[in-house]
């Protein structure tokens, strides 16, 4: 304790140090721990599923007057650990004292007429086929959503929160700092806000499309700005094949008009062509990418080995089967291969290593 009996000034930068010291002890223990990241300046977020999480629960009175220790405790390093399973987070917040704090953060299931809602109106969103084949979220679904009592994001009647600190108030800034904390996880696997809410995001897409696809059609010609700007792949976010739009029907061309018996006819010299000599061909680069698996975990070098027996690419589908891995890991695993540059999609669904 300080002067007067106040808790003594800790700075920053001693807490970040305390809290790597503490990261490094847990480890031991559990090599599984995953602590949060967050840059110490700039957004707490940085794509759109991260950032409307954030706007969300920014957006609720109740939350507001604790938010700002959270997002301090979130910058410095004290989420040591947040896992995220079917409607449950739980985190370790490393506080004043010397062992981190337990956070559990419990989630309502969407009501089923409020998912049946969502879904019926998300199926006039999608404003052209180009839009939706180019794996983009227009912003009118975008809008469904992060509707409040409406969308997919929870209200504070729909979180119930507990944190094994003295502190009384019921929502304390370690479990402020846990919630941002599920932000950054949105960042890296969008998916899991759906296992939060306990549904499926194949329903929402896939039978969005599968209900508008004559509209969708029609409306191939038709381009829209309403997109999210910053709005990344939903096959690549979510694993979803969404199928090939079938392009329009081309108009057979119009019969041109007999030429009368005395109207001239000019007649054009055939232009020569000339041969161009084939340019030299040069040598691909060698692949150090495919021999390199510095920096990837372990699912990560298993699919890596896989695409690199296939040269050409590998479908998602035959990935799941010869690494017996589970589907949505592959998918959420092939996703940040993707976002760091170690693979790239030459067609729908298949992958191949840079």
């Amino acid at each position: 304790m300080g002067y007067y009996g106040y808790p003594k000034y800790v700075s920053v930068a001693e807490k970040r140090v305390k809290a790597e010291k503490k990261l490094k002890q847990l480890k031991k223990k559990n090599p599984k721990i995953s602590p949060v990241c967050i840059p110490e300046r700039g957004a707490m977020a940085k794509t759109w599923w991260g950032k409307a999480w954030n706007k969300n629960l920014e957006g609720y009175a109740d939350y507001a007057y604790r938010l700002e220790r959270g997002r301090s405790y979130a910058r410095h390093g004290a989420v040591l650990d947040l896992q995220v399973t079917a409607g449950k987070v739980t985190a370790l917040v490393l506080g004043s004292e010397s062992q981190p704090y337990t956070i559990t953060v419990t989630i309502a299931p969407m009501l089923i007429s409020k998912w049946k809602a969502l879904k019926k109106a998300a199926m006039g969103t999608m404003d052209s086929v180009q839009t939706l084949m180019a794996g983009r979220l227009p912003e009118a679904m975008a809008d469904l959503l992060t509707a409040k009592g409406k969308g997919l994001f929870p209200s504070p009647t729909e979180i119930s929160l507990h944190c094994s600190c003295p502190d009384s108030a019921t929502l304390c800034k370690h479990v402020a700092a846990s919630l941002y904390g599920v932000g950054a996880r949105l960042d890296e696997d969008p998916s899991l806000l759906f296992l939060l809410r306990r549904v499926k995001v194949d329903d929402l897409i896939s039978e969005t499309v599968n209900e508008t696809k004559g509209e969708l059609l029609r409306k191939a010609g038709k381009k829209s700005d309403r997109v999210i700007d910053d709005a990344d792949g939903l096959s690549d976010l979510f694993g979803i094949d969404l199928g090939e739009a079938e392009p329009p029907t081309p108009k057979p061309a119009a019969k041109g008009r007999k030429k009368s018996a005395g109207a001239p006819v000019s007649k054009a010299k055939p232009v020569k062509s000339i041969k161009k000599k084939p340019a030299a061909q040069t040598k691909p680069a060698p692949n150090k990418r495919a021999d390199n698996t510095a920096g990837m975990n372990a699912p990560m070098k298993q699919l890596a080995i896989l695409m690199k027996k296939k040269g050409k690419g590998l479908p998602v589908a035959e990935m799941i089967t010869q690494s017996k891995m589970d589907p949505q890991k592959v998918r959420n695993t092939l996703y940040q291969m993707k976002q760091k540059g170690w693979v790239e999609t030459p067609d729908r669904g298949v992958y191949k290593l840079v």
